[in-house]
C-alpha cells in the first residue's frame, strides 16, 4: 500500500536566509532518520520473534489476525491525523503520533523480512539509499524551479494509488511491475522536488519558532514517506523471495 504525505504547506514567507534554510532541513532530516531508525528496529523485532508475529498473523490459518489488519491500515491513519491534525495539534502531540506513526509502520513491514530473503532486502535498502541521496542533493543544489516537476509526479502518484487499487481485484503480475517501474520513477522525482520545497519553506521560517518545529516534523514524515514508498517499489522488482 502506497501512503503519500500531499500536506500543502501555506502562508510561507520566502526569504533569504540560507543558515535557517540548512537549520530546518538538518532537522527534517534528523526527524526522517529517528522514524526510519524506529521502524527497522520494529520490523526486525517482530520478524525474528514468533510470538509477536504469530499476533499479526494466525499461524493454523495463515491469515491477518484483527491487529495484524488494523496494524496494515494504521499508517493511512496516522499520517491523516497529523497532517489534518497540525494546526490544531501542539508540536508535542505531533512528535508523539509521528513516532507512534513510526513504530506502527516498521511492525507493518515486519512482513517483507520474511517474505523476502535479508540480502536482497539489505541490498535493496542501500540501493534506496543511495538513489535518495543522491536525488535529495540533486533536489537541494540545484537552481531550476521543480514545482512544475512536482506537480507532474503528484499526478504520477494518484495514478500509482488507483492502478494499485484496481490490481487488489485483478492480481496482475505484469501490472504490479509496471506500477513498480512507474512508482520508482514517481518517488525518485518526488524527493528531489520535496527537498526543494523544504529548502525553500526553510528559508521562509524563523528557525526555532514552534511552527518552524512543526513544519520540521512534517517535512520529516513527507521524505520518510518517499523513503519506504521508494524502498518498497524496488523491492518488488529485484528483491528475492524465500
Amino acid at each position: 500500500m502506497e501512503i503519500k504525505d500531499d500536506y500543502v504547506y501555506k502562508n510561507v514567507i520566502q526569504l533569504n536566509e540560507t543558515d535557517a534554510s540548512r537549520k530546518f532541513i538538518a532537522n527534517v532530516f534528523l526527524w526522517m532518520f529517528v522514524a526510519l531508525g524506529l521502524s527497522a528496529f520494529c520490523a526486525f523485532i517482530f520478524s525474528q520473534n514468533q510470538s509477536l508475529y504469530e499476533m499479526l498473523r494466525n499461524p493454523e490459518t495463515g491469515g491477518n489476525t484483527g491487529l495484524g489488519t488494523a496494524v496494515m491500515f494504521a499508517p493511512l491513519a496516522f499520517v491523516l491525523i497529523i497532517s489534518f491534525g497540525f494546526n490544531r495539534l501542539s508540536y508535542g502531540v505531533l512528535a508523539l503520533i509521528f513516532i507512534a506513526f513510526s513504530a506502527i509502520m516498521g511492525v507493518s513491514l515486519s512482513y517483507i523480512l520474511l517474505a523476502f530473503t535479508a540480502s536482497s532486502v539489505l541490498g535493496v535498502f542501500i540501493t534506496t539509499s543511495v538513489v535518495f541521496g543522491v536525488m535529495a542533493i540533486a533536489g537541494y543544489t540545484t537552481n531550476t524551479d521543480l514545482t512544475k516537476f512536482g506537480s507532474i509526479m503528484m499526478m504520477g502518484l494518484i495514478g500509482i494509488i488507483v492502478a494499485s487499487l484496481f490490481n487488489m481485484f485483478m492480481h496482475s503480475s505484469q501490472l504490479e511491475y509496471i506500477i513498480s517501474y512507474v512508482g520508482i520513477a514517481v518517488f525518485v522525482g518526488l524527493t528531489a522536488y520535496d527537498v526543494q520545497k523544504l529548502k525553500r519553506i526553510g528559508a521562509g521560517l524563523e528557525y526555532g519558532d514552534a511552527n518552524a518545529k512543526k513544519m520540521a516534523l512534517m517535512g520529516g514524515l513527507t521524505l520518510y514517506l518517499d523513503f519506504v514508498n521508494l524502498f518498497l517499489m524496488i523491492l518488488r522488482i529485484f528483491g528475492r523471495r524465500r
